[in-house]
């Protein structure tokens, strides 16, 4: 890190810049003072909310902050370790960005945070530049899986109001097929799948077919979390 001054005592967590509201929070998991100190000053100024833990173990046994955010760890801390504390959210389900730091980089332990999942493997000292472009790449990912996961939980809420009769009648029109075929295919009235077809259309809250389609595949397959 660059032009930072370690003079400063460790904030308290989730500070903010004054009248400033965070768009998203930098997790950061290291065992030094003053990486955790500078690193927060650096966050902070650009605007995220921080929260700062001196290890693994620490930060696991809080609970994760409810909006967009990224961790930045060390890879090598007392009793977990970086690889180690990415390990135990993803046990946990916790889908969050990683970028890994360290003082002793070398080509295979970044191999390894890339398999991991990592976002980017930084080795110290770094420029701050770097930091934030990682940091921002991160944010921007964690952002595009939260909104697909909420565009999922929403066309599964509105898919479970369906009776069984119009998932039937959806899944023809999402097949492509005709409302003369769908009727054929359920041994019904050609007008009663135009009945269940509009009283599906409206429930998934669609206009169109393609819109539809859209909502089809968000509800079948889960969340691609990788938009890289």
């Amino acid at each position: 890190m660059d032009g930072t001054d370690f003079a400063r005592t460790e904030p308290q967590d989730m500070t903010t810049p004054p009248a400033l509201e965070p768009s998203a929070m930098v997790i950061i998991v290291d065992d030094d003072l003053l990486v955790r100190t500078a690193l927060d000053s650096l966050f902070r100024s650009v605007g995220f909310a921080t929260r700062l833990y001196a290890s693994g173990r620490e930060a696991l046994a809080d609970t994760l902050p409810d909006m967009v955010s990224c961790v930045v760890t060390d890879v090598r801390m007392p009793e977990i370790g970086g690889f180690e504390f990415q390990t135990a959210l993803n046990g946990r389900g916790a889908e969050i960005p990683v970028i890994f730091m360290t003082g002793h980089g070398d080509i295979p332990m970044s191999v390894r945070a890339m398999k991991a999942g990592a976002i980017d493997f930084l080795s110290k000292p770094f420029r701050d530049q770097d930091m934030l472009d990682a940091v921002g790449a991160a944010i921007e990912r964690a952002r595009l899986h939260r909104e697909a996961s909420r565009g999922n939980a929403e066309a599964k809420t509105r898919y479970e109001t369906l009776t069984p009769r119009e998932r039937e009648v959806m899944d023809g029109v999402v097949r492509g097929l005709l409302n003369k075929q769908i009727a054929g295919e359920l041994g019904i009235a050609e007008m009663t799948v135009k009945l269940h077809r509009l009283s599906l259309m409206r429930k998934m809250g669609v206009k169109r077919v393609p819109d539809l389609l859209r909502l089809s595949d968000l509800i079948k397959a889960p969340v691609n979390y990788d938009r890289s």
